[in-house]
Formats: structure tokens, sequence, C-alpha cells
């Protein structure tokens, strides 16, 4: 490898650009995407090996690619290879980000297992020492052996002798079966999923084994039940299905661009959880999903990210300085964004809305979720591009894509959608900005001191300062702030049963991590024509009960707006809920009595 020629300068075309802009990307922009990626992992290597001396591995990687280049940059282009090597880079400058308890020599080591896999696949022979971790040596995108552990952290050799491979360690020895993807004594092959028709089919690997398939912090060996896996393939070819029929051209990208995915534990329904990397190009991290729809968006989801990482690989979108702090409200998230992460998000929130778009109208028997989902991320996406409009800090490039995908969204908040999922993703678009809200704005505190003594001197309104800018404060407790739209899901989702949750409403909440009883019968409200004023009157008691807990202010706005008794009230809730809280809690502090919330905020709203 030492001797390999100069690496090819890489440029999108035009079309290609222009299609990344847009949101999309054909299977040749893709490829494009691809080919800069195995440039840059040549790269870091070349890096490693200047910074530690690759020595054995290197010269094995360089006999693989001597008699197979093809197997080679299988090996390099896996997106686990990538997620190795930045950690590796990083381990060795101290610049990562999160506590790893692997010893570093495990981490330089694990090149030995590429190069023992490389050599494999190019027919080699060949003998070397590979870590070992906790009893299992993963040979990536071969699979992994288990063998007797001595200790967590030790070493096993890998010898192939005329196509005969096998693992040793303490003593024991596995067999690598002459086809690796067969399973063996001791031997977990990685699975390969094979679905759809010939000409049209994704082939992805099911990684349960390499330590490099969560992102981005490295997990040991976890090899899948074969219930699980055959879960997994049965969902997987129902959701390409799913986009094949409604996606087709996403779909064919995504043949060129979608190499693993990683499986975790399933989660709370309808809170899946999926990751991407931009270390990791072609790989996704994702739980087990609640059905065949849920992993098409989610697939559409990062494949997204997955486009854009490789994008900004070859073109900057923001400048160097844009990491200044600044946060901004992410429709997505429980927490405060930097600009950064904002693109991301409205990229990938595009290609959502657009999956949903499309989706609605094959939905069935879920064409009210869709509907919904739909109308909800058009509205969401729509505002985070908003707050990016002709930011300073993007580039050319980066102004341009905002703006193209800004204007796509308008288009699509054009569209005719139900009226009553329309009014379901306003009330929970405007919910979850007001949660965010509650938890992370935090008016000036000499305002709040100013309020707190108008208040107990009988002021006949607050103060103005209290309508000073908010500062941004991230508030690390804040969790499920999208409980309302859970709800609506729960509640629109062809399994739902259709008595009024006003009837139970603890018992629905309790299947909806955050949520609030008085949250249930807002959305009866809505749904059924529920009492508003039932829950007007509940979140109070949520108050009285935790008067430090902020969502329940976002729910009373929401629900006096329905009620139309306390409009001032109302209104500062809805719009300010932030100062509802921090005074509130101030008077608590103040007087260890609470004061009637409505009558609070009904006095704060008349500034």
């Amino acid at each position: 490898m030492r001797a390999e020629q100069p690496l090819p300068h890489h440029r999108l075309p035009p079309a290609g650009l222009a299609e990344l802009v847009l949101g999309e990307g054909g299977p040749d922009t893709v490829d494009l995407l691809l080919g800069s990626e195995r440039s840059r992992r040549l790269l870091l290597l070349r890096m490693l090996d200047e910074d530690t001396d690759l020595g054995p591995a290197w010269d094995l990687l360089s006999a693989a690619q001597r008699r197979s280049p093809a197997t080679v940059d299988h090996v390099l282009v896996y997106p686990q290879t990538g997620m190795w090597l930045a950690t590796a880079l990083r381990r060795l400058r101290g610049t990562t980000a999160h506590r790893d308890e692997t010893p570093l020599w495990v981490v330089l080591g694990h090149v030995s297992a590429l190069a023992a896999a490389a050599a494999l696949r190019a027919g080699l022979d060949f003998t070397i020492d590979v870590p070992m971790r906790h009893g299992r040596v993963p040979l990536p995108t071969l699979g992994c052996a288990e063998l007797p552990a001595t200790a967590p952290w030790t070493t096993a050799t890998v010898r192939s002798q005329a196509g005969r491979a096998v693992v040793e360690a303490a003593g024991a020895t596995v067999a690598v079966p002459s086809a690796p993807e067969s399973p063996g004594p001791g031997w977990y092959p990685l699975r390969r999923l094979e679905v759809g028709p010939t000409g049209r089919r994704l082939e992805v690997a099911l990684d349960d084994v390499d330590p490099y398939r969560t992102y981005s912090q490295p997990t040991e060996p976890r090899p899948l039940s074969h219930k699980t896996a055959a879960q997994w393939r049965r969902v997987l070819e129902r959701a390409w299905e799913v986009l094949l029929r409604e996606q087709p051209e996403t779909a064919g990208a995504m043949r060129r661009g979608i190499l693993s995915i990683s499986p975790t534990p399933p989660r709370e329904r309808f809170r899946p959880r999926s990751v991407t990397s931009g270390d990791a190009f072609g790989g996704i991290e994702a739980s087990e999903p609640d059905d065949p729809v849920q992993l098409a968006a989610t697939l559409v989801h990062e494949f997204q990210h997955t486009k854009l990482g490789g994008l900004l690989h070859l073109a900057p979108l923001l400048t160097g300085d844009a990491d200044d702090g600044k946060l901004f409200y992410a429709p997505w998230r429980d927490d405060p964004r930097p600009l950064a992460g904002m693109l991301q998000g409205v990229y990938a929130f595009t290609g959502i809305t657009h999956f949903w778009h499309t989706h609605r109208r094959s939905a069935g028997e879920r064409t009210a979720v869709a509907h919904f989902e739909f109308a909800l991320w058009r509205t969401q996406t729509a505002r985070a591009l908003e707050q990016l409009r002709d930011h300073p800090r993007s580039t050319p490039l980066g102004t341009t894509l905002l703006t193209t995908l800004r204007d796509r969204c308008t288009r699509w908040l054009d569209e005719p959608v139900p009226s009553d999922a329309s009014a379901l993703a306003r009330l929970c678009a405007a919910d979850h900005a007001a949660r965010w809200r509650c938890h992370h704005l935090r008016p000036p505190a000499r305002a709040v001191a100013e309020t707190v003594r108008a208040w107990l001197a009988g002021a006949e309104s607050p103060p103005a300062s209290l309508t000073a800018r908010p500062e941004v404060v991230t508030d690390t407790s804040a969790r499920w702030l999208d409980s309302l739209a859970m709800l609506v899901r729960h509640r629109l989702g062809p399994t739902s049963d259709d008595r009024p949750w006003a009837e139970e409403p603890d018992k629905a909440a309790a299947g909806v991590t955050g949520a609030l009883p008085a949250d249930v019968l807002l959305v009866d409200v809505l749904l059924t024509g529920g009492n508003a004023t039932a829950a007007a009157r509940a979140y109070p008691a949520h108050l009285a009960e935790e008067p430090r807990r902020p969502t329940a202010w976002a729910g009373l706005g929401r629900a006096l707006a329905l009620t139309r008794t306390a409009p001032a009230a109302a209104r500062l809730l809805c719009h300010h809920p932030e100062r509802a809280r921090a005074v509130h809690e101030a008077l608590v502090d103040a007087t260890g009595t609470p004061p009637d919330p409505i009558t609070l905020a009904t006095w704060l709203g008349t500034r």
C-alpha cells in the first residue's frame, strides 16, 4: 500500500451537486461520494501508519491489495472501518468526546483484524496476532470467533494455510468456515440480508459483531438470536417494498449507499432510535422497528445524513468559525442545537417530509397517521429552516442548499391536508416549541426578581423588564418534549382503542413516557370533542403536585386557548411560557407556597 498511486482529486459534477442541494441524489452521485470516502480512508490510514507504524498489519494489507485490490477496497469502504479509523486517530490525539475503556493497544490493534479479514478474502496464507475482546475476536466484514476468555483484553492468532483459516487463543481453536458467511462452532458470521427483486435488490450487512458498528461509541460484539435476525429480515423486506413502490429513485440510490445496518433492541413504540456518523459512510445504527413503514422512514432519515456527510467531506457548507456557541431550536430534539446540528437536521427532515408526502397516498388504514406526519414535519422543518435564513456563516453553497430546501418546504406548506390532521399537527408543533421554551429559555434573573417583588406588592402588572430577550441555557433534564405528538400517534394508529381517553387518562398517559394525564385530556379534545375545561383544570393540579414541572405550563396554555376563559393567560403561556415558569419557581422559593398558575399567568399576560 506504500507504493499506491496518488489519490484522485474528487469533484461533484453540477448535476450531482444540484441533486444533493435539493435533498436528493441518484446512484451515480452516491457512487461519487463513496469513491471520495475510499480516498479519505486511505489518507486516514496513512496518517495512522505515520503516527504508530502499523508494521505487519500494513504489510499484510499491502499483500492483499497486490493479490486482490477489490478485496481491500471492500474492507476499506465498509462503514465500520471508517468509524474505527476516526476513533483510533482521536484516541491517539486525545480529542475524543466519549469515554472509552478499551485499551489503546486494542483500538490500534484492530488494524490487524482488518488485515486478516482482507487477507482471508484475498486467499493469502498468513499468520497474524489480533485483539481479543472479552473472549471474542471480530474479523471485519466476515464475522466473529468466540474463544475462552483468560482476560478482558488479550490477543488471539489468526492463521490461514491452503484455504483453511483458524483463530487460536488460550489453547482453543475456532475454525473459520470456508464460506465465512456460514455459522460454525464458535463462529458467528456477519449476516448479509438481500431483499427485493433482481435488479432492484438491496444487499446490506446486518452487523451485530463489529465493535465499531455503534456510533460513535464502540460496543462489544453481541450476536443476535436467530429469531431476532429473522424478524429483521422480514421487516426489512417489507420496508424495502414500501420504498421501491413509493420512492424508487431514493431506493435506487440506497442500493449504492446503504452498506450496513447495526441492530439495537426495540424501544418505546413510536420512539425508535437511529444514528449515523460522517465517519461511517453507508452505516446505520437502528433500534428494532415497530413496523416496516417506521423502518422505511428510518432508512430515508439516515440516508439523508449519509449523503450530507459525504458532501461535507467534499465541500464546506459552513465557514470554519460556524461553531460560535449559538444554539437554536430544533423541533425534532429535546435539546438546543448548534448551527452544524441544525444543518444536519433540516436535511434529514426534508427527506422525512418527502417520505410522508408520498406515503400518505397509499397508507391504507394508516392514512390518518400519514397525513398527520406530513403536516407535522413540513411545519417543523419550515420553522427550522426559517431560523437559518441568510445565516452569515453559511458558505455560498450552504446558502444555496438552505434556500433550495426552504423553497421546497414552502411548496409543501401549500399542499392540502385534512383539517383534523392539520389541527393536530399545529397543536403538537406549538406544544413542542412551548415545552422547549419552558426548559431552555431563561428570562433575565434581575427581571424575574423585580417581577416577584411586584407580585408580592400587589402591582397591577409585571415590570417591562420581564419582556427582555431570554437567554438560551441548556436544561439537561429536558426529556420527551414530543409526548403530545406521541399520544396522537397512539390514538390515530389502526390498533387504537376508540373509547374516549377522558375515561382513563392516567392509563393512557402511562403508555407514553413523559406524558401527563392532562396531555391525554388535551389530545382527546381535538380527537373526540372532549372537555377542554377538564384539561385546563388538570394542568394546574399537576403544577400543584410538582411545581417545578416545566412541561405542564405549555399544555395549560393550549388548554386555556381552547376554553377561551382566560385569554391573557393563554396568550402568555402559548408564546412565553418560560416567564411563567421562572416567576412561579421564584415565588415558590421566596414564599414556600406556589401561586395559582392561571391567576399568575393572567397577571403576567397583562404586559
